[in-house]
């Protein structure tokens, strides 16, 4: 069994016992999220898809732990005019595992 959903502005398809870096969460390592925004759920039997979202199912994971991704160089300019601008940028996130799917 399989679920696709929406958090932090992106869509992602898991499955129970998957692992994902998503887009920072406000709590704490070791406690549990439920993802309520389901998009889809497929099963052997056959998808059901929401409109927009499907109506009582959920997803439970586990927070594992915050952080912030490896630094990235934003370097910006504009041609012949001496004008340059370097910057970084770590990305922060939460990493989680997933529990089990509950349609």
């Amino acid at each position: 069994m399989y679920a696709i959903i929406e958090t932090g502005g992106k869509q992602y398809k898991v499955e129970a016992g998957d692992t994902l870096y998503i887009e920072k969460l406000d709590v704490e390592a070791d406690a549990d999220v439920t993802f309520d925004k389901v998009i889809a759920i497929g099963a052997d039997d056959g998808i059901k898809v929401g409109a927009p979202y499907v109506d009582g199912a959920t997803v439970t994971a586990k927070a594992i732990k915050n952080g912030k991704g490896k630094k990235i160089t934003v370097f910006t300019y504009k041609p012949k005019k001496n004008a340059k601008r370097k910057m970084g940028h770590r990305q922060p996130y939460t990493k989680v595992e997933i529990a089990a799917i509950n349609a």
